[in-house]
């Protein structure tokens, strides 16, 4: 506990300082050296829940009311999220909308992934992970400016994050000016004692010190030089002129055309690109469908917050929070289950599982006396999945497949049944079964 203790202190500070990804490290550590912290659990959630991460955040304060039901303030919390049904549906709609960026990022569909994550900060704008995906997605497109502005954003919600300053580090590499940079240097054509200067394409040289003595022989050398400037520009200069505008005018000619031809090449390549987003669309909205049916992530996610909703409104009503977490398939999500998903479906199905189990045991089994098989192998296959230690149910879930005609399934339990009850007498019976069905076939 003194352990414990020191952990929740220096989350406490970090925290403070809005070290908030440090403040998780030191508050989880907290918790695992004694997970009747109330005090840690409940800070931990109150640093997801300034990091956005809603449903982390109500999962601890889930866990934290079931550990101390009076004087919590984890009611107050909670209370503050569900008794705004705007901001239910926010927490709802942000999720959906994460999801689908994930979704359009493994489909290489970027330009869609940052449309979703720049709806999903409008309506959660401390949401630290969508901050970061958009500037990845920023990086990617070579947006440094915008990826730095995300960054910061980041920075000014949890100062110490690891992957925020990893990424903030390589867009200020890439932005850093580059060092060594020559200025161009201009050079004075002068002589010591001259005065140079030039008259067409002739350079003309005169001494700086003139005397007036010689004025009638300078000004008779000063009008050859012009005449013999004027003959060099009229022969030599003005047709060189004229080439070089009428090589002007024909590179300016080539440009133009060479634009012309990028701009149809342009516009065949996005009638091909329409043509494709045309196809990626339709693709798209059968995805979109499954995504937001009976077993897609949006849907699960749904069915697991009304099952916590149910449950913080009557613990004791576990059949209706079994109702929403039986239309959530855990194993056919895979990798769409968050970690923070996975982790409030296993405490809810811990907090209720027992009761529940025992509840579909007796049903099941008086099921099973009367020999209704049928609607006696859905309720004992619900007490074995909340209670896998309860061989009895497993036992008779494999008599019922067997006397209801579906010798595979009964096969797969006797099976099973045999693995984790091995030696027992109905182990024994259940080897003696499986032969006399195999000896059938």
């Amino acid at each position: 506990m003194s352990i414990s203790n020191r952990f929740y202190n220096d989350g406490l500070e970090k925290a403070g300082v809005r070290d908030l990804s440090g403040a998780i490290i030191s508050l989880r550590q907290s918790l695992k050296f004694n997970k009747h912290n109330i005090e840690a659990r409940n800070l931990l959630g109150l640093v997801y829940f300034e990091m956005g991460e809603v449903v982390s955040a109500l999962g601890e304060w889930v866990i934290s009311k079931n550990l101390r039901p009076k004087k919590n303030i984890a009611d107050d919390y909670i209370d503050m999220i569900q008794s705004n049904q705007a901001r239910l549906d926010s927490i709802n709609q942000t999720i959906k909308k994460y999801n689908q960026a994930l979704v359009y990022c493994r489909q290489n569909s970027l330009d869609l992934a940052t449309i979703q994550l720049k709806k999903v900060l409008s309506l959660n704008p401390k949401l630290v992970k969508a901050h970061q995906l958009l500037a990845l997605l920023y990086i990617n497109g070579e947006e440094w400016d915008k990826a730095r502005k995300e960054l910061n954003k980041c920075i000014q919600i949890d100062t110490n994050n690891t992957m925020t300053l990893r990424y903030l580090k390589e867009v200020e590499h890439m932005l850093a000016p580059e060092e060594g940079a020559k200025a161009a240097s201009k050079k004075k054509s002068q002589t010591k004692d001259a005065v140079v200067y030039q008259s067409g394409n002739e350079t003309i040289i005169q001494p700086v010190n003139v005397k007036e003595s010689r004025g009638v022989s300078s000004l008779i050398n000063m009008g050859i030089g012009i005449i013999i400037g004027i003959a060099i520009a009229g022969f030599l200069i003005l047709p060189a002129r004229i080439q070089s505008a009428k090589a002007t005018v024909n590179d300016e000619l080539r440009v133009v055309s060479e634009q012309l031809d990028a701009k149809t090449a342009t516009i065949d390549e996005m009638e091909q690109q329409v043509s494709t987003l045309t196809e990626e669309n339709a693709k798209l909205k059968g995805d979109l469908e499954g995504y937001i049916g009976t077993d897609g992530a949006l849907q699960a996610t749904d069915q697991l917050l009304l099952a916590a909703g149910a449950y913080l409104q009557d613990a004791s009503d576990i059949m209706a929070v079994s109702g929403y977490l039986d239309d959530i398939d855990v194993e056919s999500l895979g990798d769409a289950a968050s970690e923070a998903f996975t982790g409030l479906y296993g405490t809810l199905t811990g907090l209720i599982g027992p009761e529940l189990a025992k509840t579909y045991y007796n049903d099941g089994y008086k099921d099973y006396q009367q020999e209704k098989y049928a609607s006696a192998i859905p309720k004992l296959a619900r007490a074995y999945q909340y209670d896998e230690t309860n061989g009895d149910a497993l036992f008779y879930l494999a008599n019922s497949y067997r006397k209801n005609g579906n010798e595979d399934k009964a096969k797969e339990a006797y099976t099973k049944f045999i693995e984790s009850f091995p030696g027992t007498e109905r182990a024994n019976r259940s080897k003696a079964y499986l032969a006399e069905m195999n000896n059938g076939d």
